[in-house]
């Protein structure tokens, strides 16, 4: 049976005029990878800050691994790798040496530390440029690096502010297989994501919008519960077949995807008013058809157009 890692009870945090994060409740379970999803100024950022104890809440609490954050941050930093958006790396030392800066910073002993940097960097596909500068490195590469800084001290929970943004697809690719592992040994993972297609990989997603959840479970779950039935419809003029179709009957929201357009309607066979109306505006669509919900139609459905 799981044990939860990470309880997070009615927090909240505001910045002047701004609630950045409000009432936030989750129960977080150890070896889920839990992803944090949403806009910018969602507060996905401030909610990881509070957790790596960074930020103080101004409102409720934050036990991780049995420890109270506010209460305790040096402890609790001793049981969390924490890897910002931008990680502070050091370019002008290699590879191994900033791996073992950190292992000083958190005070690994020499000999584990000698073992364990090496485990990192070959997981991590490191090994052979552990004396290259870091500022030489790729973006994939010195993401990879920043992640096994994160890790030299064995933390129990790993957080991760949108870690592969900008990073090529290879490395993205890579950077996950590492996450699997760490997931398999039991680390309890919570990142911040801009991309879709890693939101479908977490065992669960917060949706996050102007500082509150507004729903959370897996993604599976969330994508079952999105109401009506969704049709894609596919054209040369996708924002023209979008505006005729908004305020359509039937019609329960619109997303631009690309070359197509995502519409949510209460019934499939809505399809048919909606090819009439796309004829009587005289634009023409090469296909229509109803397909499975992402994500991001989910998170769209939730929030409406207030994003």
């Amino acid at each position: 049976m799981s044990e939860t890692a990470i309880v997070i009870e009615h927090v909240g945090r505001r910045f002047g005029a701004l609630q950045a994060v409000h009432d936030v409740t989750l129960a977080i379970e150890r070896g889920e990878i839990f992803g944090l999803v949403g806009p910018d100024g969602a507060g996905k950022t401030t909610l990881i800050r509070m957790l790596a104890a960074v930020l103080h809440p101004d409102s409720g609490r934050i036990v991780l691994e049995g420890i109270d954050v506010a209460a305790d941050p040096e402890r609790a930093k001793t049981a969390l790798g924490y890897m910002p958006q931008r990680f502070g790396l050091y370019e002008d030392l290699t590879v191994a040496e900033n791996a073992f800066f950190y292992g000083e910073l958190f005070e690994v002993p020499r000999k584990s530390y000698r073992e364990r940097m090496a485990q990192l960097l070959d997981a991590a596909g490191l090994a052979p440029f552990k004396h290259r500068l870091a500022g030489q490195l790729s973006g994939g590469m010195k993401q990879k690096l920043g992640l096994v800084c994160a890790l030299i001290h064995t933390p129990k929970v790993l957080l991760l502010d949108e870690p592969t943004t900008g990073v090529d697809p290879v490395s993205r690719r890579e950077f996950w297989a590492i996450l699997y592992q760490l997931r398999d040994q039991g680390v309890t993972i919570v990142m911040s994501t801009a991309y879709m297609d890693e939101a479908q990989r977490c065992s669960r997603l917060a949706l996050l919008h102007a500082g509150e959840v507004r729903d959370c479970a897996t993604p599976e779950s969330l994508k079952r519960g999105l109401r009506g039935a969704l049709l894609s419809i596919s054209g040369a003029a996708p924002r023209a077949i979008r505006d005729v179709l908004a305020d359509a009957p039937g019609v329960l929201g619109v997303l631009l995807m690309g070359d197509r357009v995502h519409v949510r309607v209460d019934d499939a066979s809505r399809s048919v008013e909606l090819k009439a109306r796309l004829g009587a505006a005289a634009i023409e669509h090469t296909s229509i058809e109803t397909v499975e919900p992402g994500i991001e139609d989910v998170f769209v459905a939730l929030v409406g157009d207030a994003i």
